[in-house]
């Protein structure tokens, strides 16, 4: 599969952002981020894209979307955003932060759980841990959502959606640019984690395993 050109977000009027080839003021620290975003290798069920970054978080953004795929069904779909602040940011601690927004619907058993927030949430800082990523001021909300159909929709069951919405700020490394490749594996291992998958061992995956790509809008996160 190619890898995709992605966009970035620098707050140009430009519906397409700054691409690889433009923008001489994007800062080398943020696009050394995005290039290993895109480089990262990911679990042949993950299906992940770029998307359009937000335009008014930070200076630069770059954001992607992703799905764990089975079959014809999605099991669980999110998005996570780099942002960018050459200056730092008080709130963040750092000159870039993580935001994510990761959502499955639930078996009946685990929906039942009244410690399901609590676990959720814990999946997030646990996948960080497992691939000894240091990060800092993590948060975020855990929200469970059920849903009872009637009339024409009767027949279908009740269903519980959970979502994560979080964000944190990744250590920085040499030249100031976090692991990013690293953070987006783990963010994967979470969106994993909530679609049921077993686990898989922290690490370089199998040449098979898929990178950064544009796919057929077929599928995918949906977000209002």
């Amino acid at each position: 599969m190619a890898a995709a050109q992605g966009q970035f977000s620098d707050h140009s009027d430009d519906a397409e952002g700054t691409t690889e080839g433009e923008g001489t003021s994007v800062p080398s620290a943020f696009r050394l981020a995005v290039d290993a975003l895109r480089g990262t290798r990911l679990r042949p069920e993950i299906e992940v894209e770029p998307s359009r970054p937000p335009q008014r978080l930070a200076p630069y953004a770059y954001a992607l979307e992703a799905a764990v795929v089975e079959g014809d069904e999605d099991l669980a779909d999110g998005r996570l955003v780099l942002l960018h602040d050459p200056a730092g940011h008080d709130a963040w601690q750092g000159t870039f932060r993580l935001v994510t927004l990761v959502r499955a619907e639930l078996e009946p058993e685990m929906a039942a759980d009244p410690l399901l927030p609590e676990v959720s949430w814990s999946w997030l800082t646990g996948a960080l841990e497992a691939r000894s990523l240091p990060f800092e001021e993590a948060s975020g909300t855990v929200t469970r959502a059920g849903s009872h159909y009637f009339g024409g929709l009767s027949d279908r069951r009740p269903a519980t959606q959970i979502e994560i919405r979080a964000s944190w700020t990744p250590r920085e490394g040499r030249g100031g640019v976090p692991d990013t490749g690293a953070h987006l594996a783990a963010w994967c291992d979470l969106l994993c984690q909530i679609a049921g998958l077993p686990p898989s061992a922290p690490g370089p995956l199998d040449p098979g395993s898929a990178a950064v790509v544009s796919l057929p809008q077929r599928r995918g996160p949906q977000h209002p």
